[in-house]
């Protein structure tokens, strides 16, 4: 019996299996979609689709900068234990390095791609199934910097990754350490101090309306009279820009400069010109819903009869 792509398509999404071992199981059992499954179970193939509704928000961020390219990755798995295991490491390392010269525009298109023999979504499922756990790529930033300057990265325990793209006008500057000591610095700031935009004029005004609606609620909940509360809203909306932008933000190592004057100072001392294109900051697990054991209730269900 012949068998379409559909029926392929069918296949791994019922069992979790590689596109190449759905096709065999097919061509195996002519086209007959149970026995295939019945044959990837049977070959251990089939295990990793248990496991694709698992929560995973442990992991690592993968890391890489090559030339005037950074990327950064985020790599989930179940557990704290699988993230230290080296066959993890080794795969997001692996992953972060493929991204360099990766064309994909999203996750799906990347999972598509071949890194060595096989595409990754099928080198995701092979983990998957020899660890044990749910391994999943979650997303990935990429900068490439034109001109001179550096692209710089930098991850704090596995845990947070930026990337800080900073162009300028001289190729001496770029190649010198006190530019590569900036541009390491920004990333470590960023890291620390997780600005949401670059200048006070790309915050938009859906962040601005969301902050005054929660300003007007917590000054509300602290009993201060009405005809007070537009006034220091507009007060803290002004001093926004100095929380949340990158530029305007206090430089961590030395709060009396802005990172806007670090830069300036920079500028100063070596005549040329700095510009900070760009950031993006990753946090492992960000905006995953963990599942919560409650200990309880497990004991619970074990105790009934």
């Amino acid at each position: 019996m012949a068998f379409t792509a559909k029926d392929v398509k069918e296949l791994r999404e019922k069992t979790g299996a590689g596109m190449m071992d759905c096709k065999k199981a097919l061509s195996e059992n002519n086209g007959d979609l149970e026995a295939a499954i019945d044959f990837l179970r049977q070959k251990g193939l089939a295990a990793a689709a248990k496991k694709a509704t698992r929560v995973a928000a442990e992991g690592l961020i993968g890391s890489v900068v090559e030339g005037s390219v950074g990327a950064l990755v985020e790599v989930n798995c179940e557990t704290d234990f699988v993230a230290k295991n080296d066959d993890f490491k080794n795969f997001v390392h692996n992953v972060a390095n493929h991204l360099v010269t990766s064309k994909a525009n999203n996750v799906e298109e990347l999972k598509s791609e071949k890194m060595g023999g096989s595409t990754l979504q099928e080198t995701i499922q092979e983990l998957t199934l020899k660890i044990g756990e749910k391994i999943d790529v979650r997303r990935f930033v990429k900068r490439e910097l034109a001109g001179e300057g550096k692209v710089g990265s930098y991850v704090h325990g596995g845990k947070i990754g930026v990337l800080v793209e900073v162009s300028t006008d001289s190729a001496d500057a770029a190649k010198s350490a006190d530019f590569s000591e900036l541009v390491n610095d920004l990333c470590l700031h960023v890291a620390a101090a997780e600005p949401k935009f670059l200048k006070a004029d790309e915050i938009d005004e859906d962040y601005k309306a969301r902050e005054a609606k929660i300003y007007e609620a917590q000054l509300k909940e602290q009993g201060k009279p009405e005809n007070m509360i537009e006034n220091i809203i507009k007060g803290k909306l002004n001093k926004l820009a100095s929380e949340i932008c990158l530029m305007d933000q206090k430089f961590v190592k030395n709060p009396d400069l802005s990172i806007a004057k670090l830069v300036k100072e920079f500028e100063g001392k070596t005549g040329s010109k700095i510009t900070v294109k760009g950031f993006d900051r990753v946090k492992l697990g960000e905006g995953i819903e963990k599942k919560e054991d409650n200990l309880a209730e497990e004991v619970a269900k074990m105790t009934q009869s």
